[in-house]
């Protein structure tokens, strides 16, 4: 049997795909709004083809899901850097977004892989229920990660629009609400890897312990 290709995967040509996507989305970011919105929406929205392809062709990765998780973090970055360029006052919410969510991401893929878990998207039901509806849920996850990246997509779109309609501004709303709780499950992130991290010290330092006496 021939070895296989990791980097050929379905799930991971679909994510290479979703760079190439976002890298074109902000080249054309400062000159084409609507062009680059499109290119940008559409590299999220095949986000939620590649968890489908892996389960289908049975072809989930480790590198796969650390790709997922990589190019997530990165395209949300990268559209809050020119936010903040578009929006200067608002500069210290976009810092804070970016960090928190990056640092969130980070320590809970590094406790879940610590604890054995394949990918970040592995939560221990028996822990905190918010995150496991998050996790669990398709469409919860779905909704709640389209709604955050739509959000930061009108706050772009808006900055080039002189006259902005009713509809739009109340899709703005509903969608800064959505992008409020997902900060709050970022948050929730945070908090329960730290005592994951935690817990795995504590049986670490046991272990030591045992060995001493």
């Amino acid at each position: 049997m021939a070895e296989e290709n990791i980097f050929l995967f379905v799930p991971n040509l679909i994510g290479y795909a979703r760079i190439v996507l976002a890298l074109l989305a902000f080249y054309l970011m400062p000159c084409c709004p609507l062009p680059a919105v499109v290119c940008y929406l559409l590299s999220a929205l095949l986000d939620a083809f590649d968890g489908h392809a892996a389960r289908a062709l049975n072809q989930g990765t480790k590198f796969g899901a650390m790709l997922d998780m990589l190019t997530d973090r990165c395209t949300t970055m990268c559209l809050l850097v020119n936010l903040a360029l578009l929006y200067p006052s608002y500069t210290f919410f976009f810092q804070l977004s970016m960090s928190l969510d990056i640092a969130s991401h980070w320590l809970h893929l590094h406790s879940s892989m610590m604890k054995g878990a394949s990918s970040h998207k592995t939560i221990d039901l028996s822990g905190n229920h918010i995150l496991r509806l998050y996790y669990t849920s398709r469409p919860v996850l779905f909704f709640m990660c389209m709604g955050n990246e739509l959000f930061f997509c009108l706050l772009y779109i808006m900055h080039y629009i002189e006259e902005t309609q009713v509809w739009l501004q109340g899709l703005l709303v509903v969608c800064g609400v959505v992008c409020a709780l997902k900060s709050g499950i970022s948050l929730l992130h945070l908090i329960t890897a730290s005592k994951n991290m935690a817990a795995i010290d504590l049986v670490d330092r046991k272990k030591e312990g045992d060995k001493t006496e």
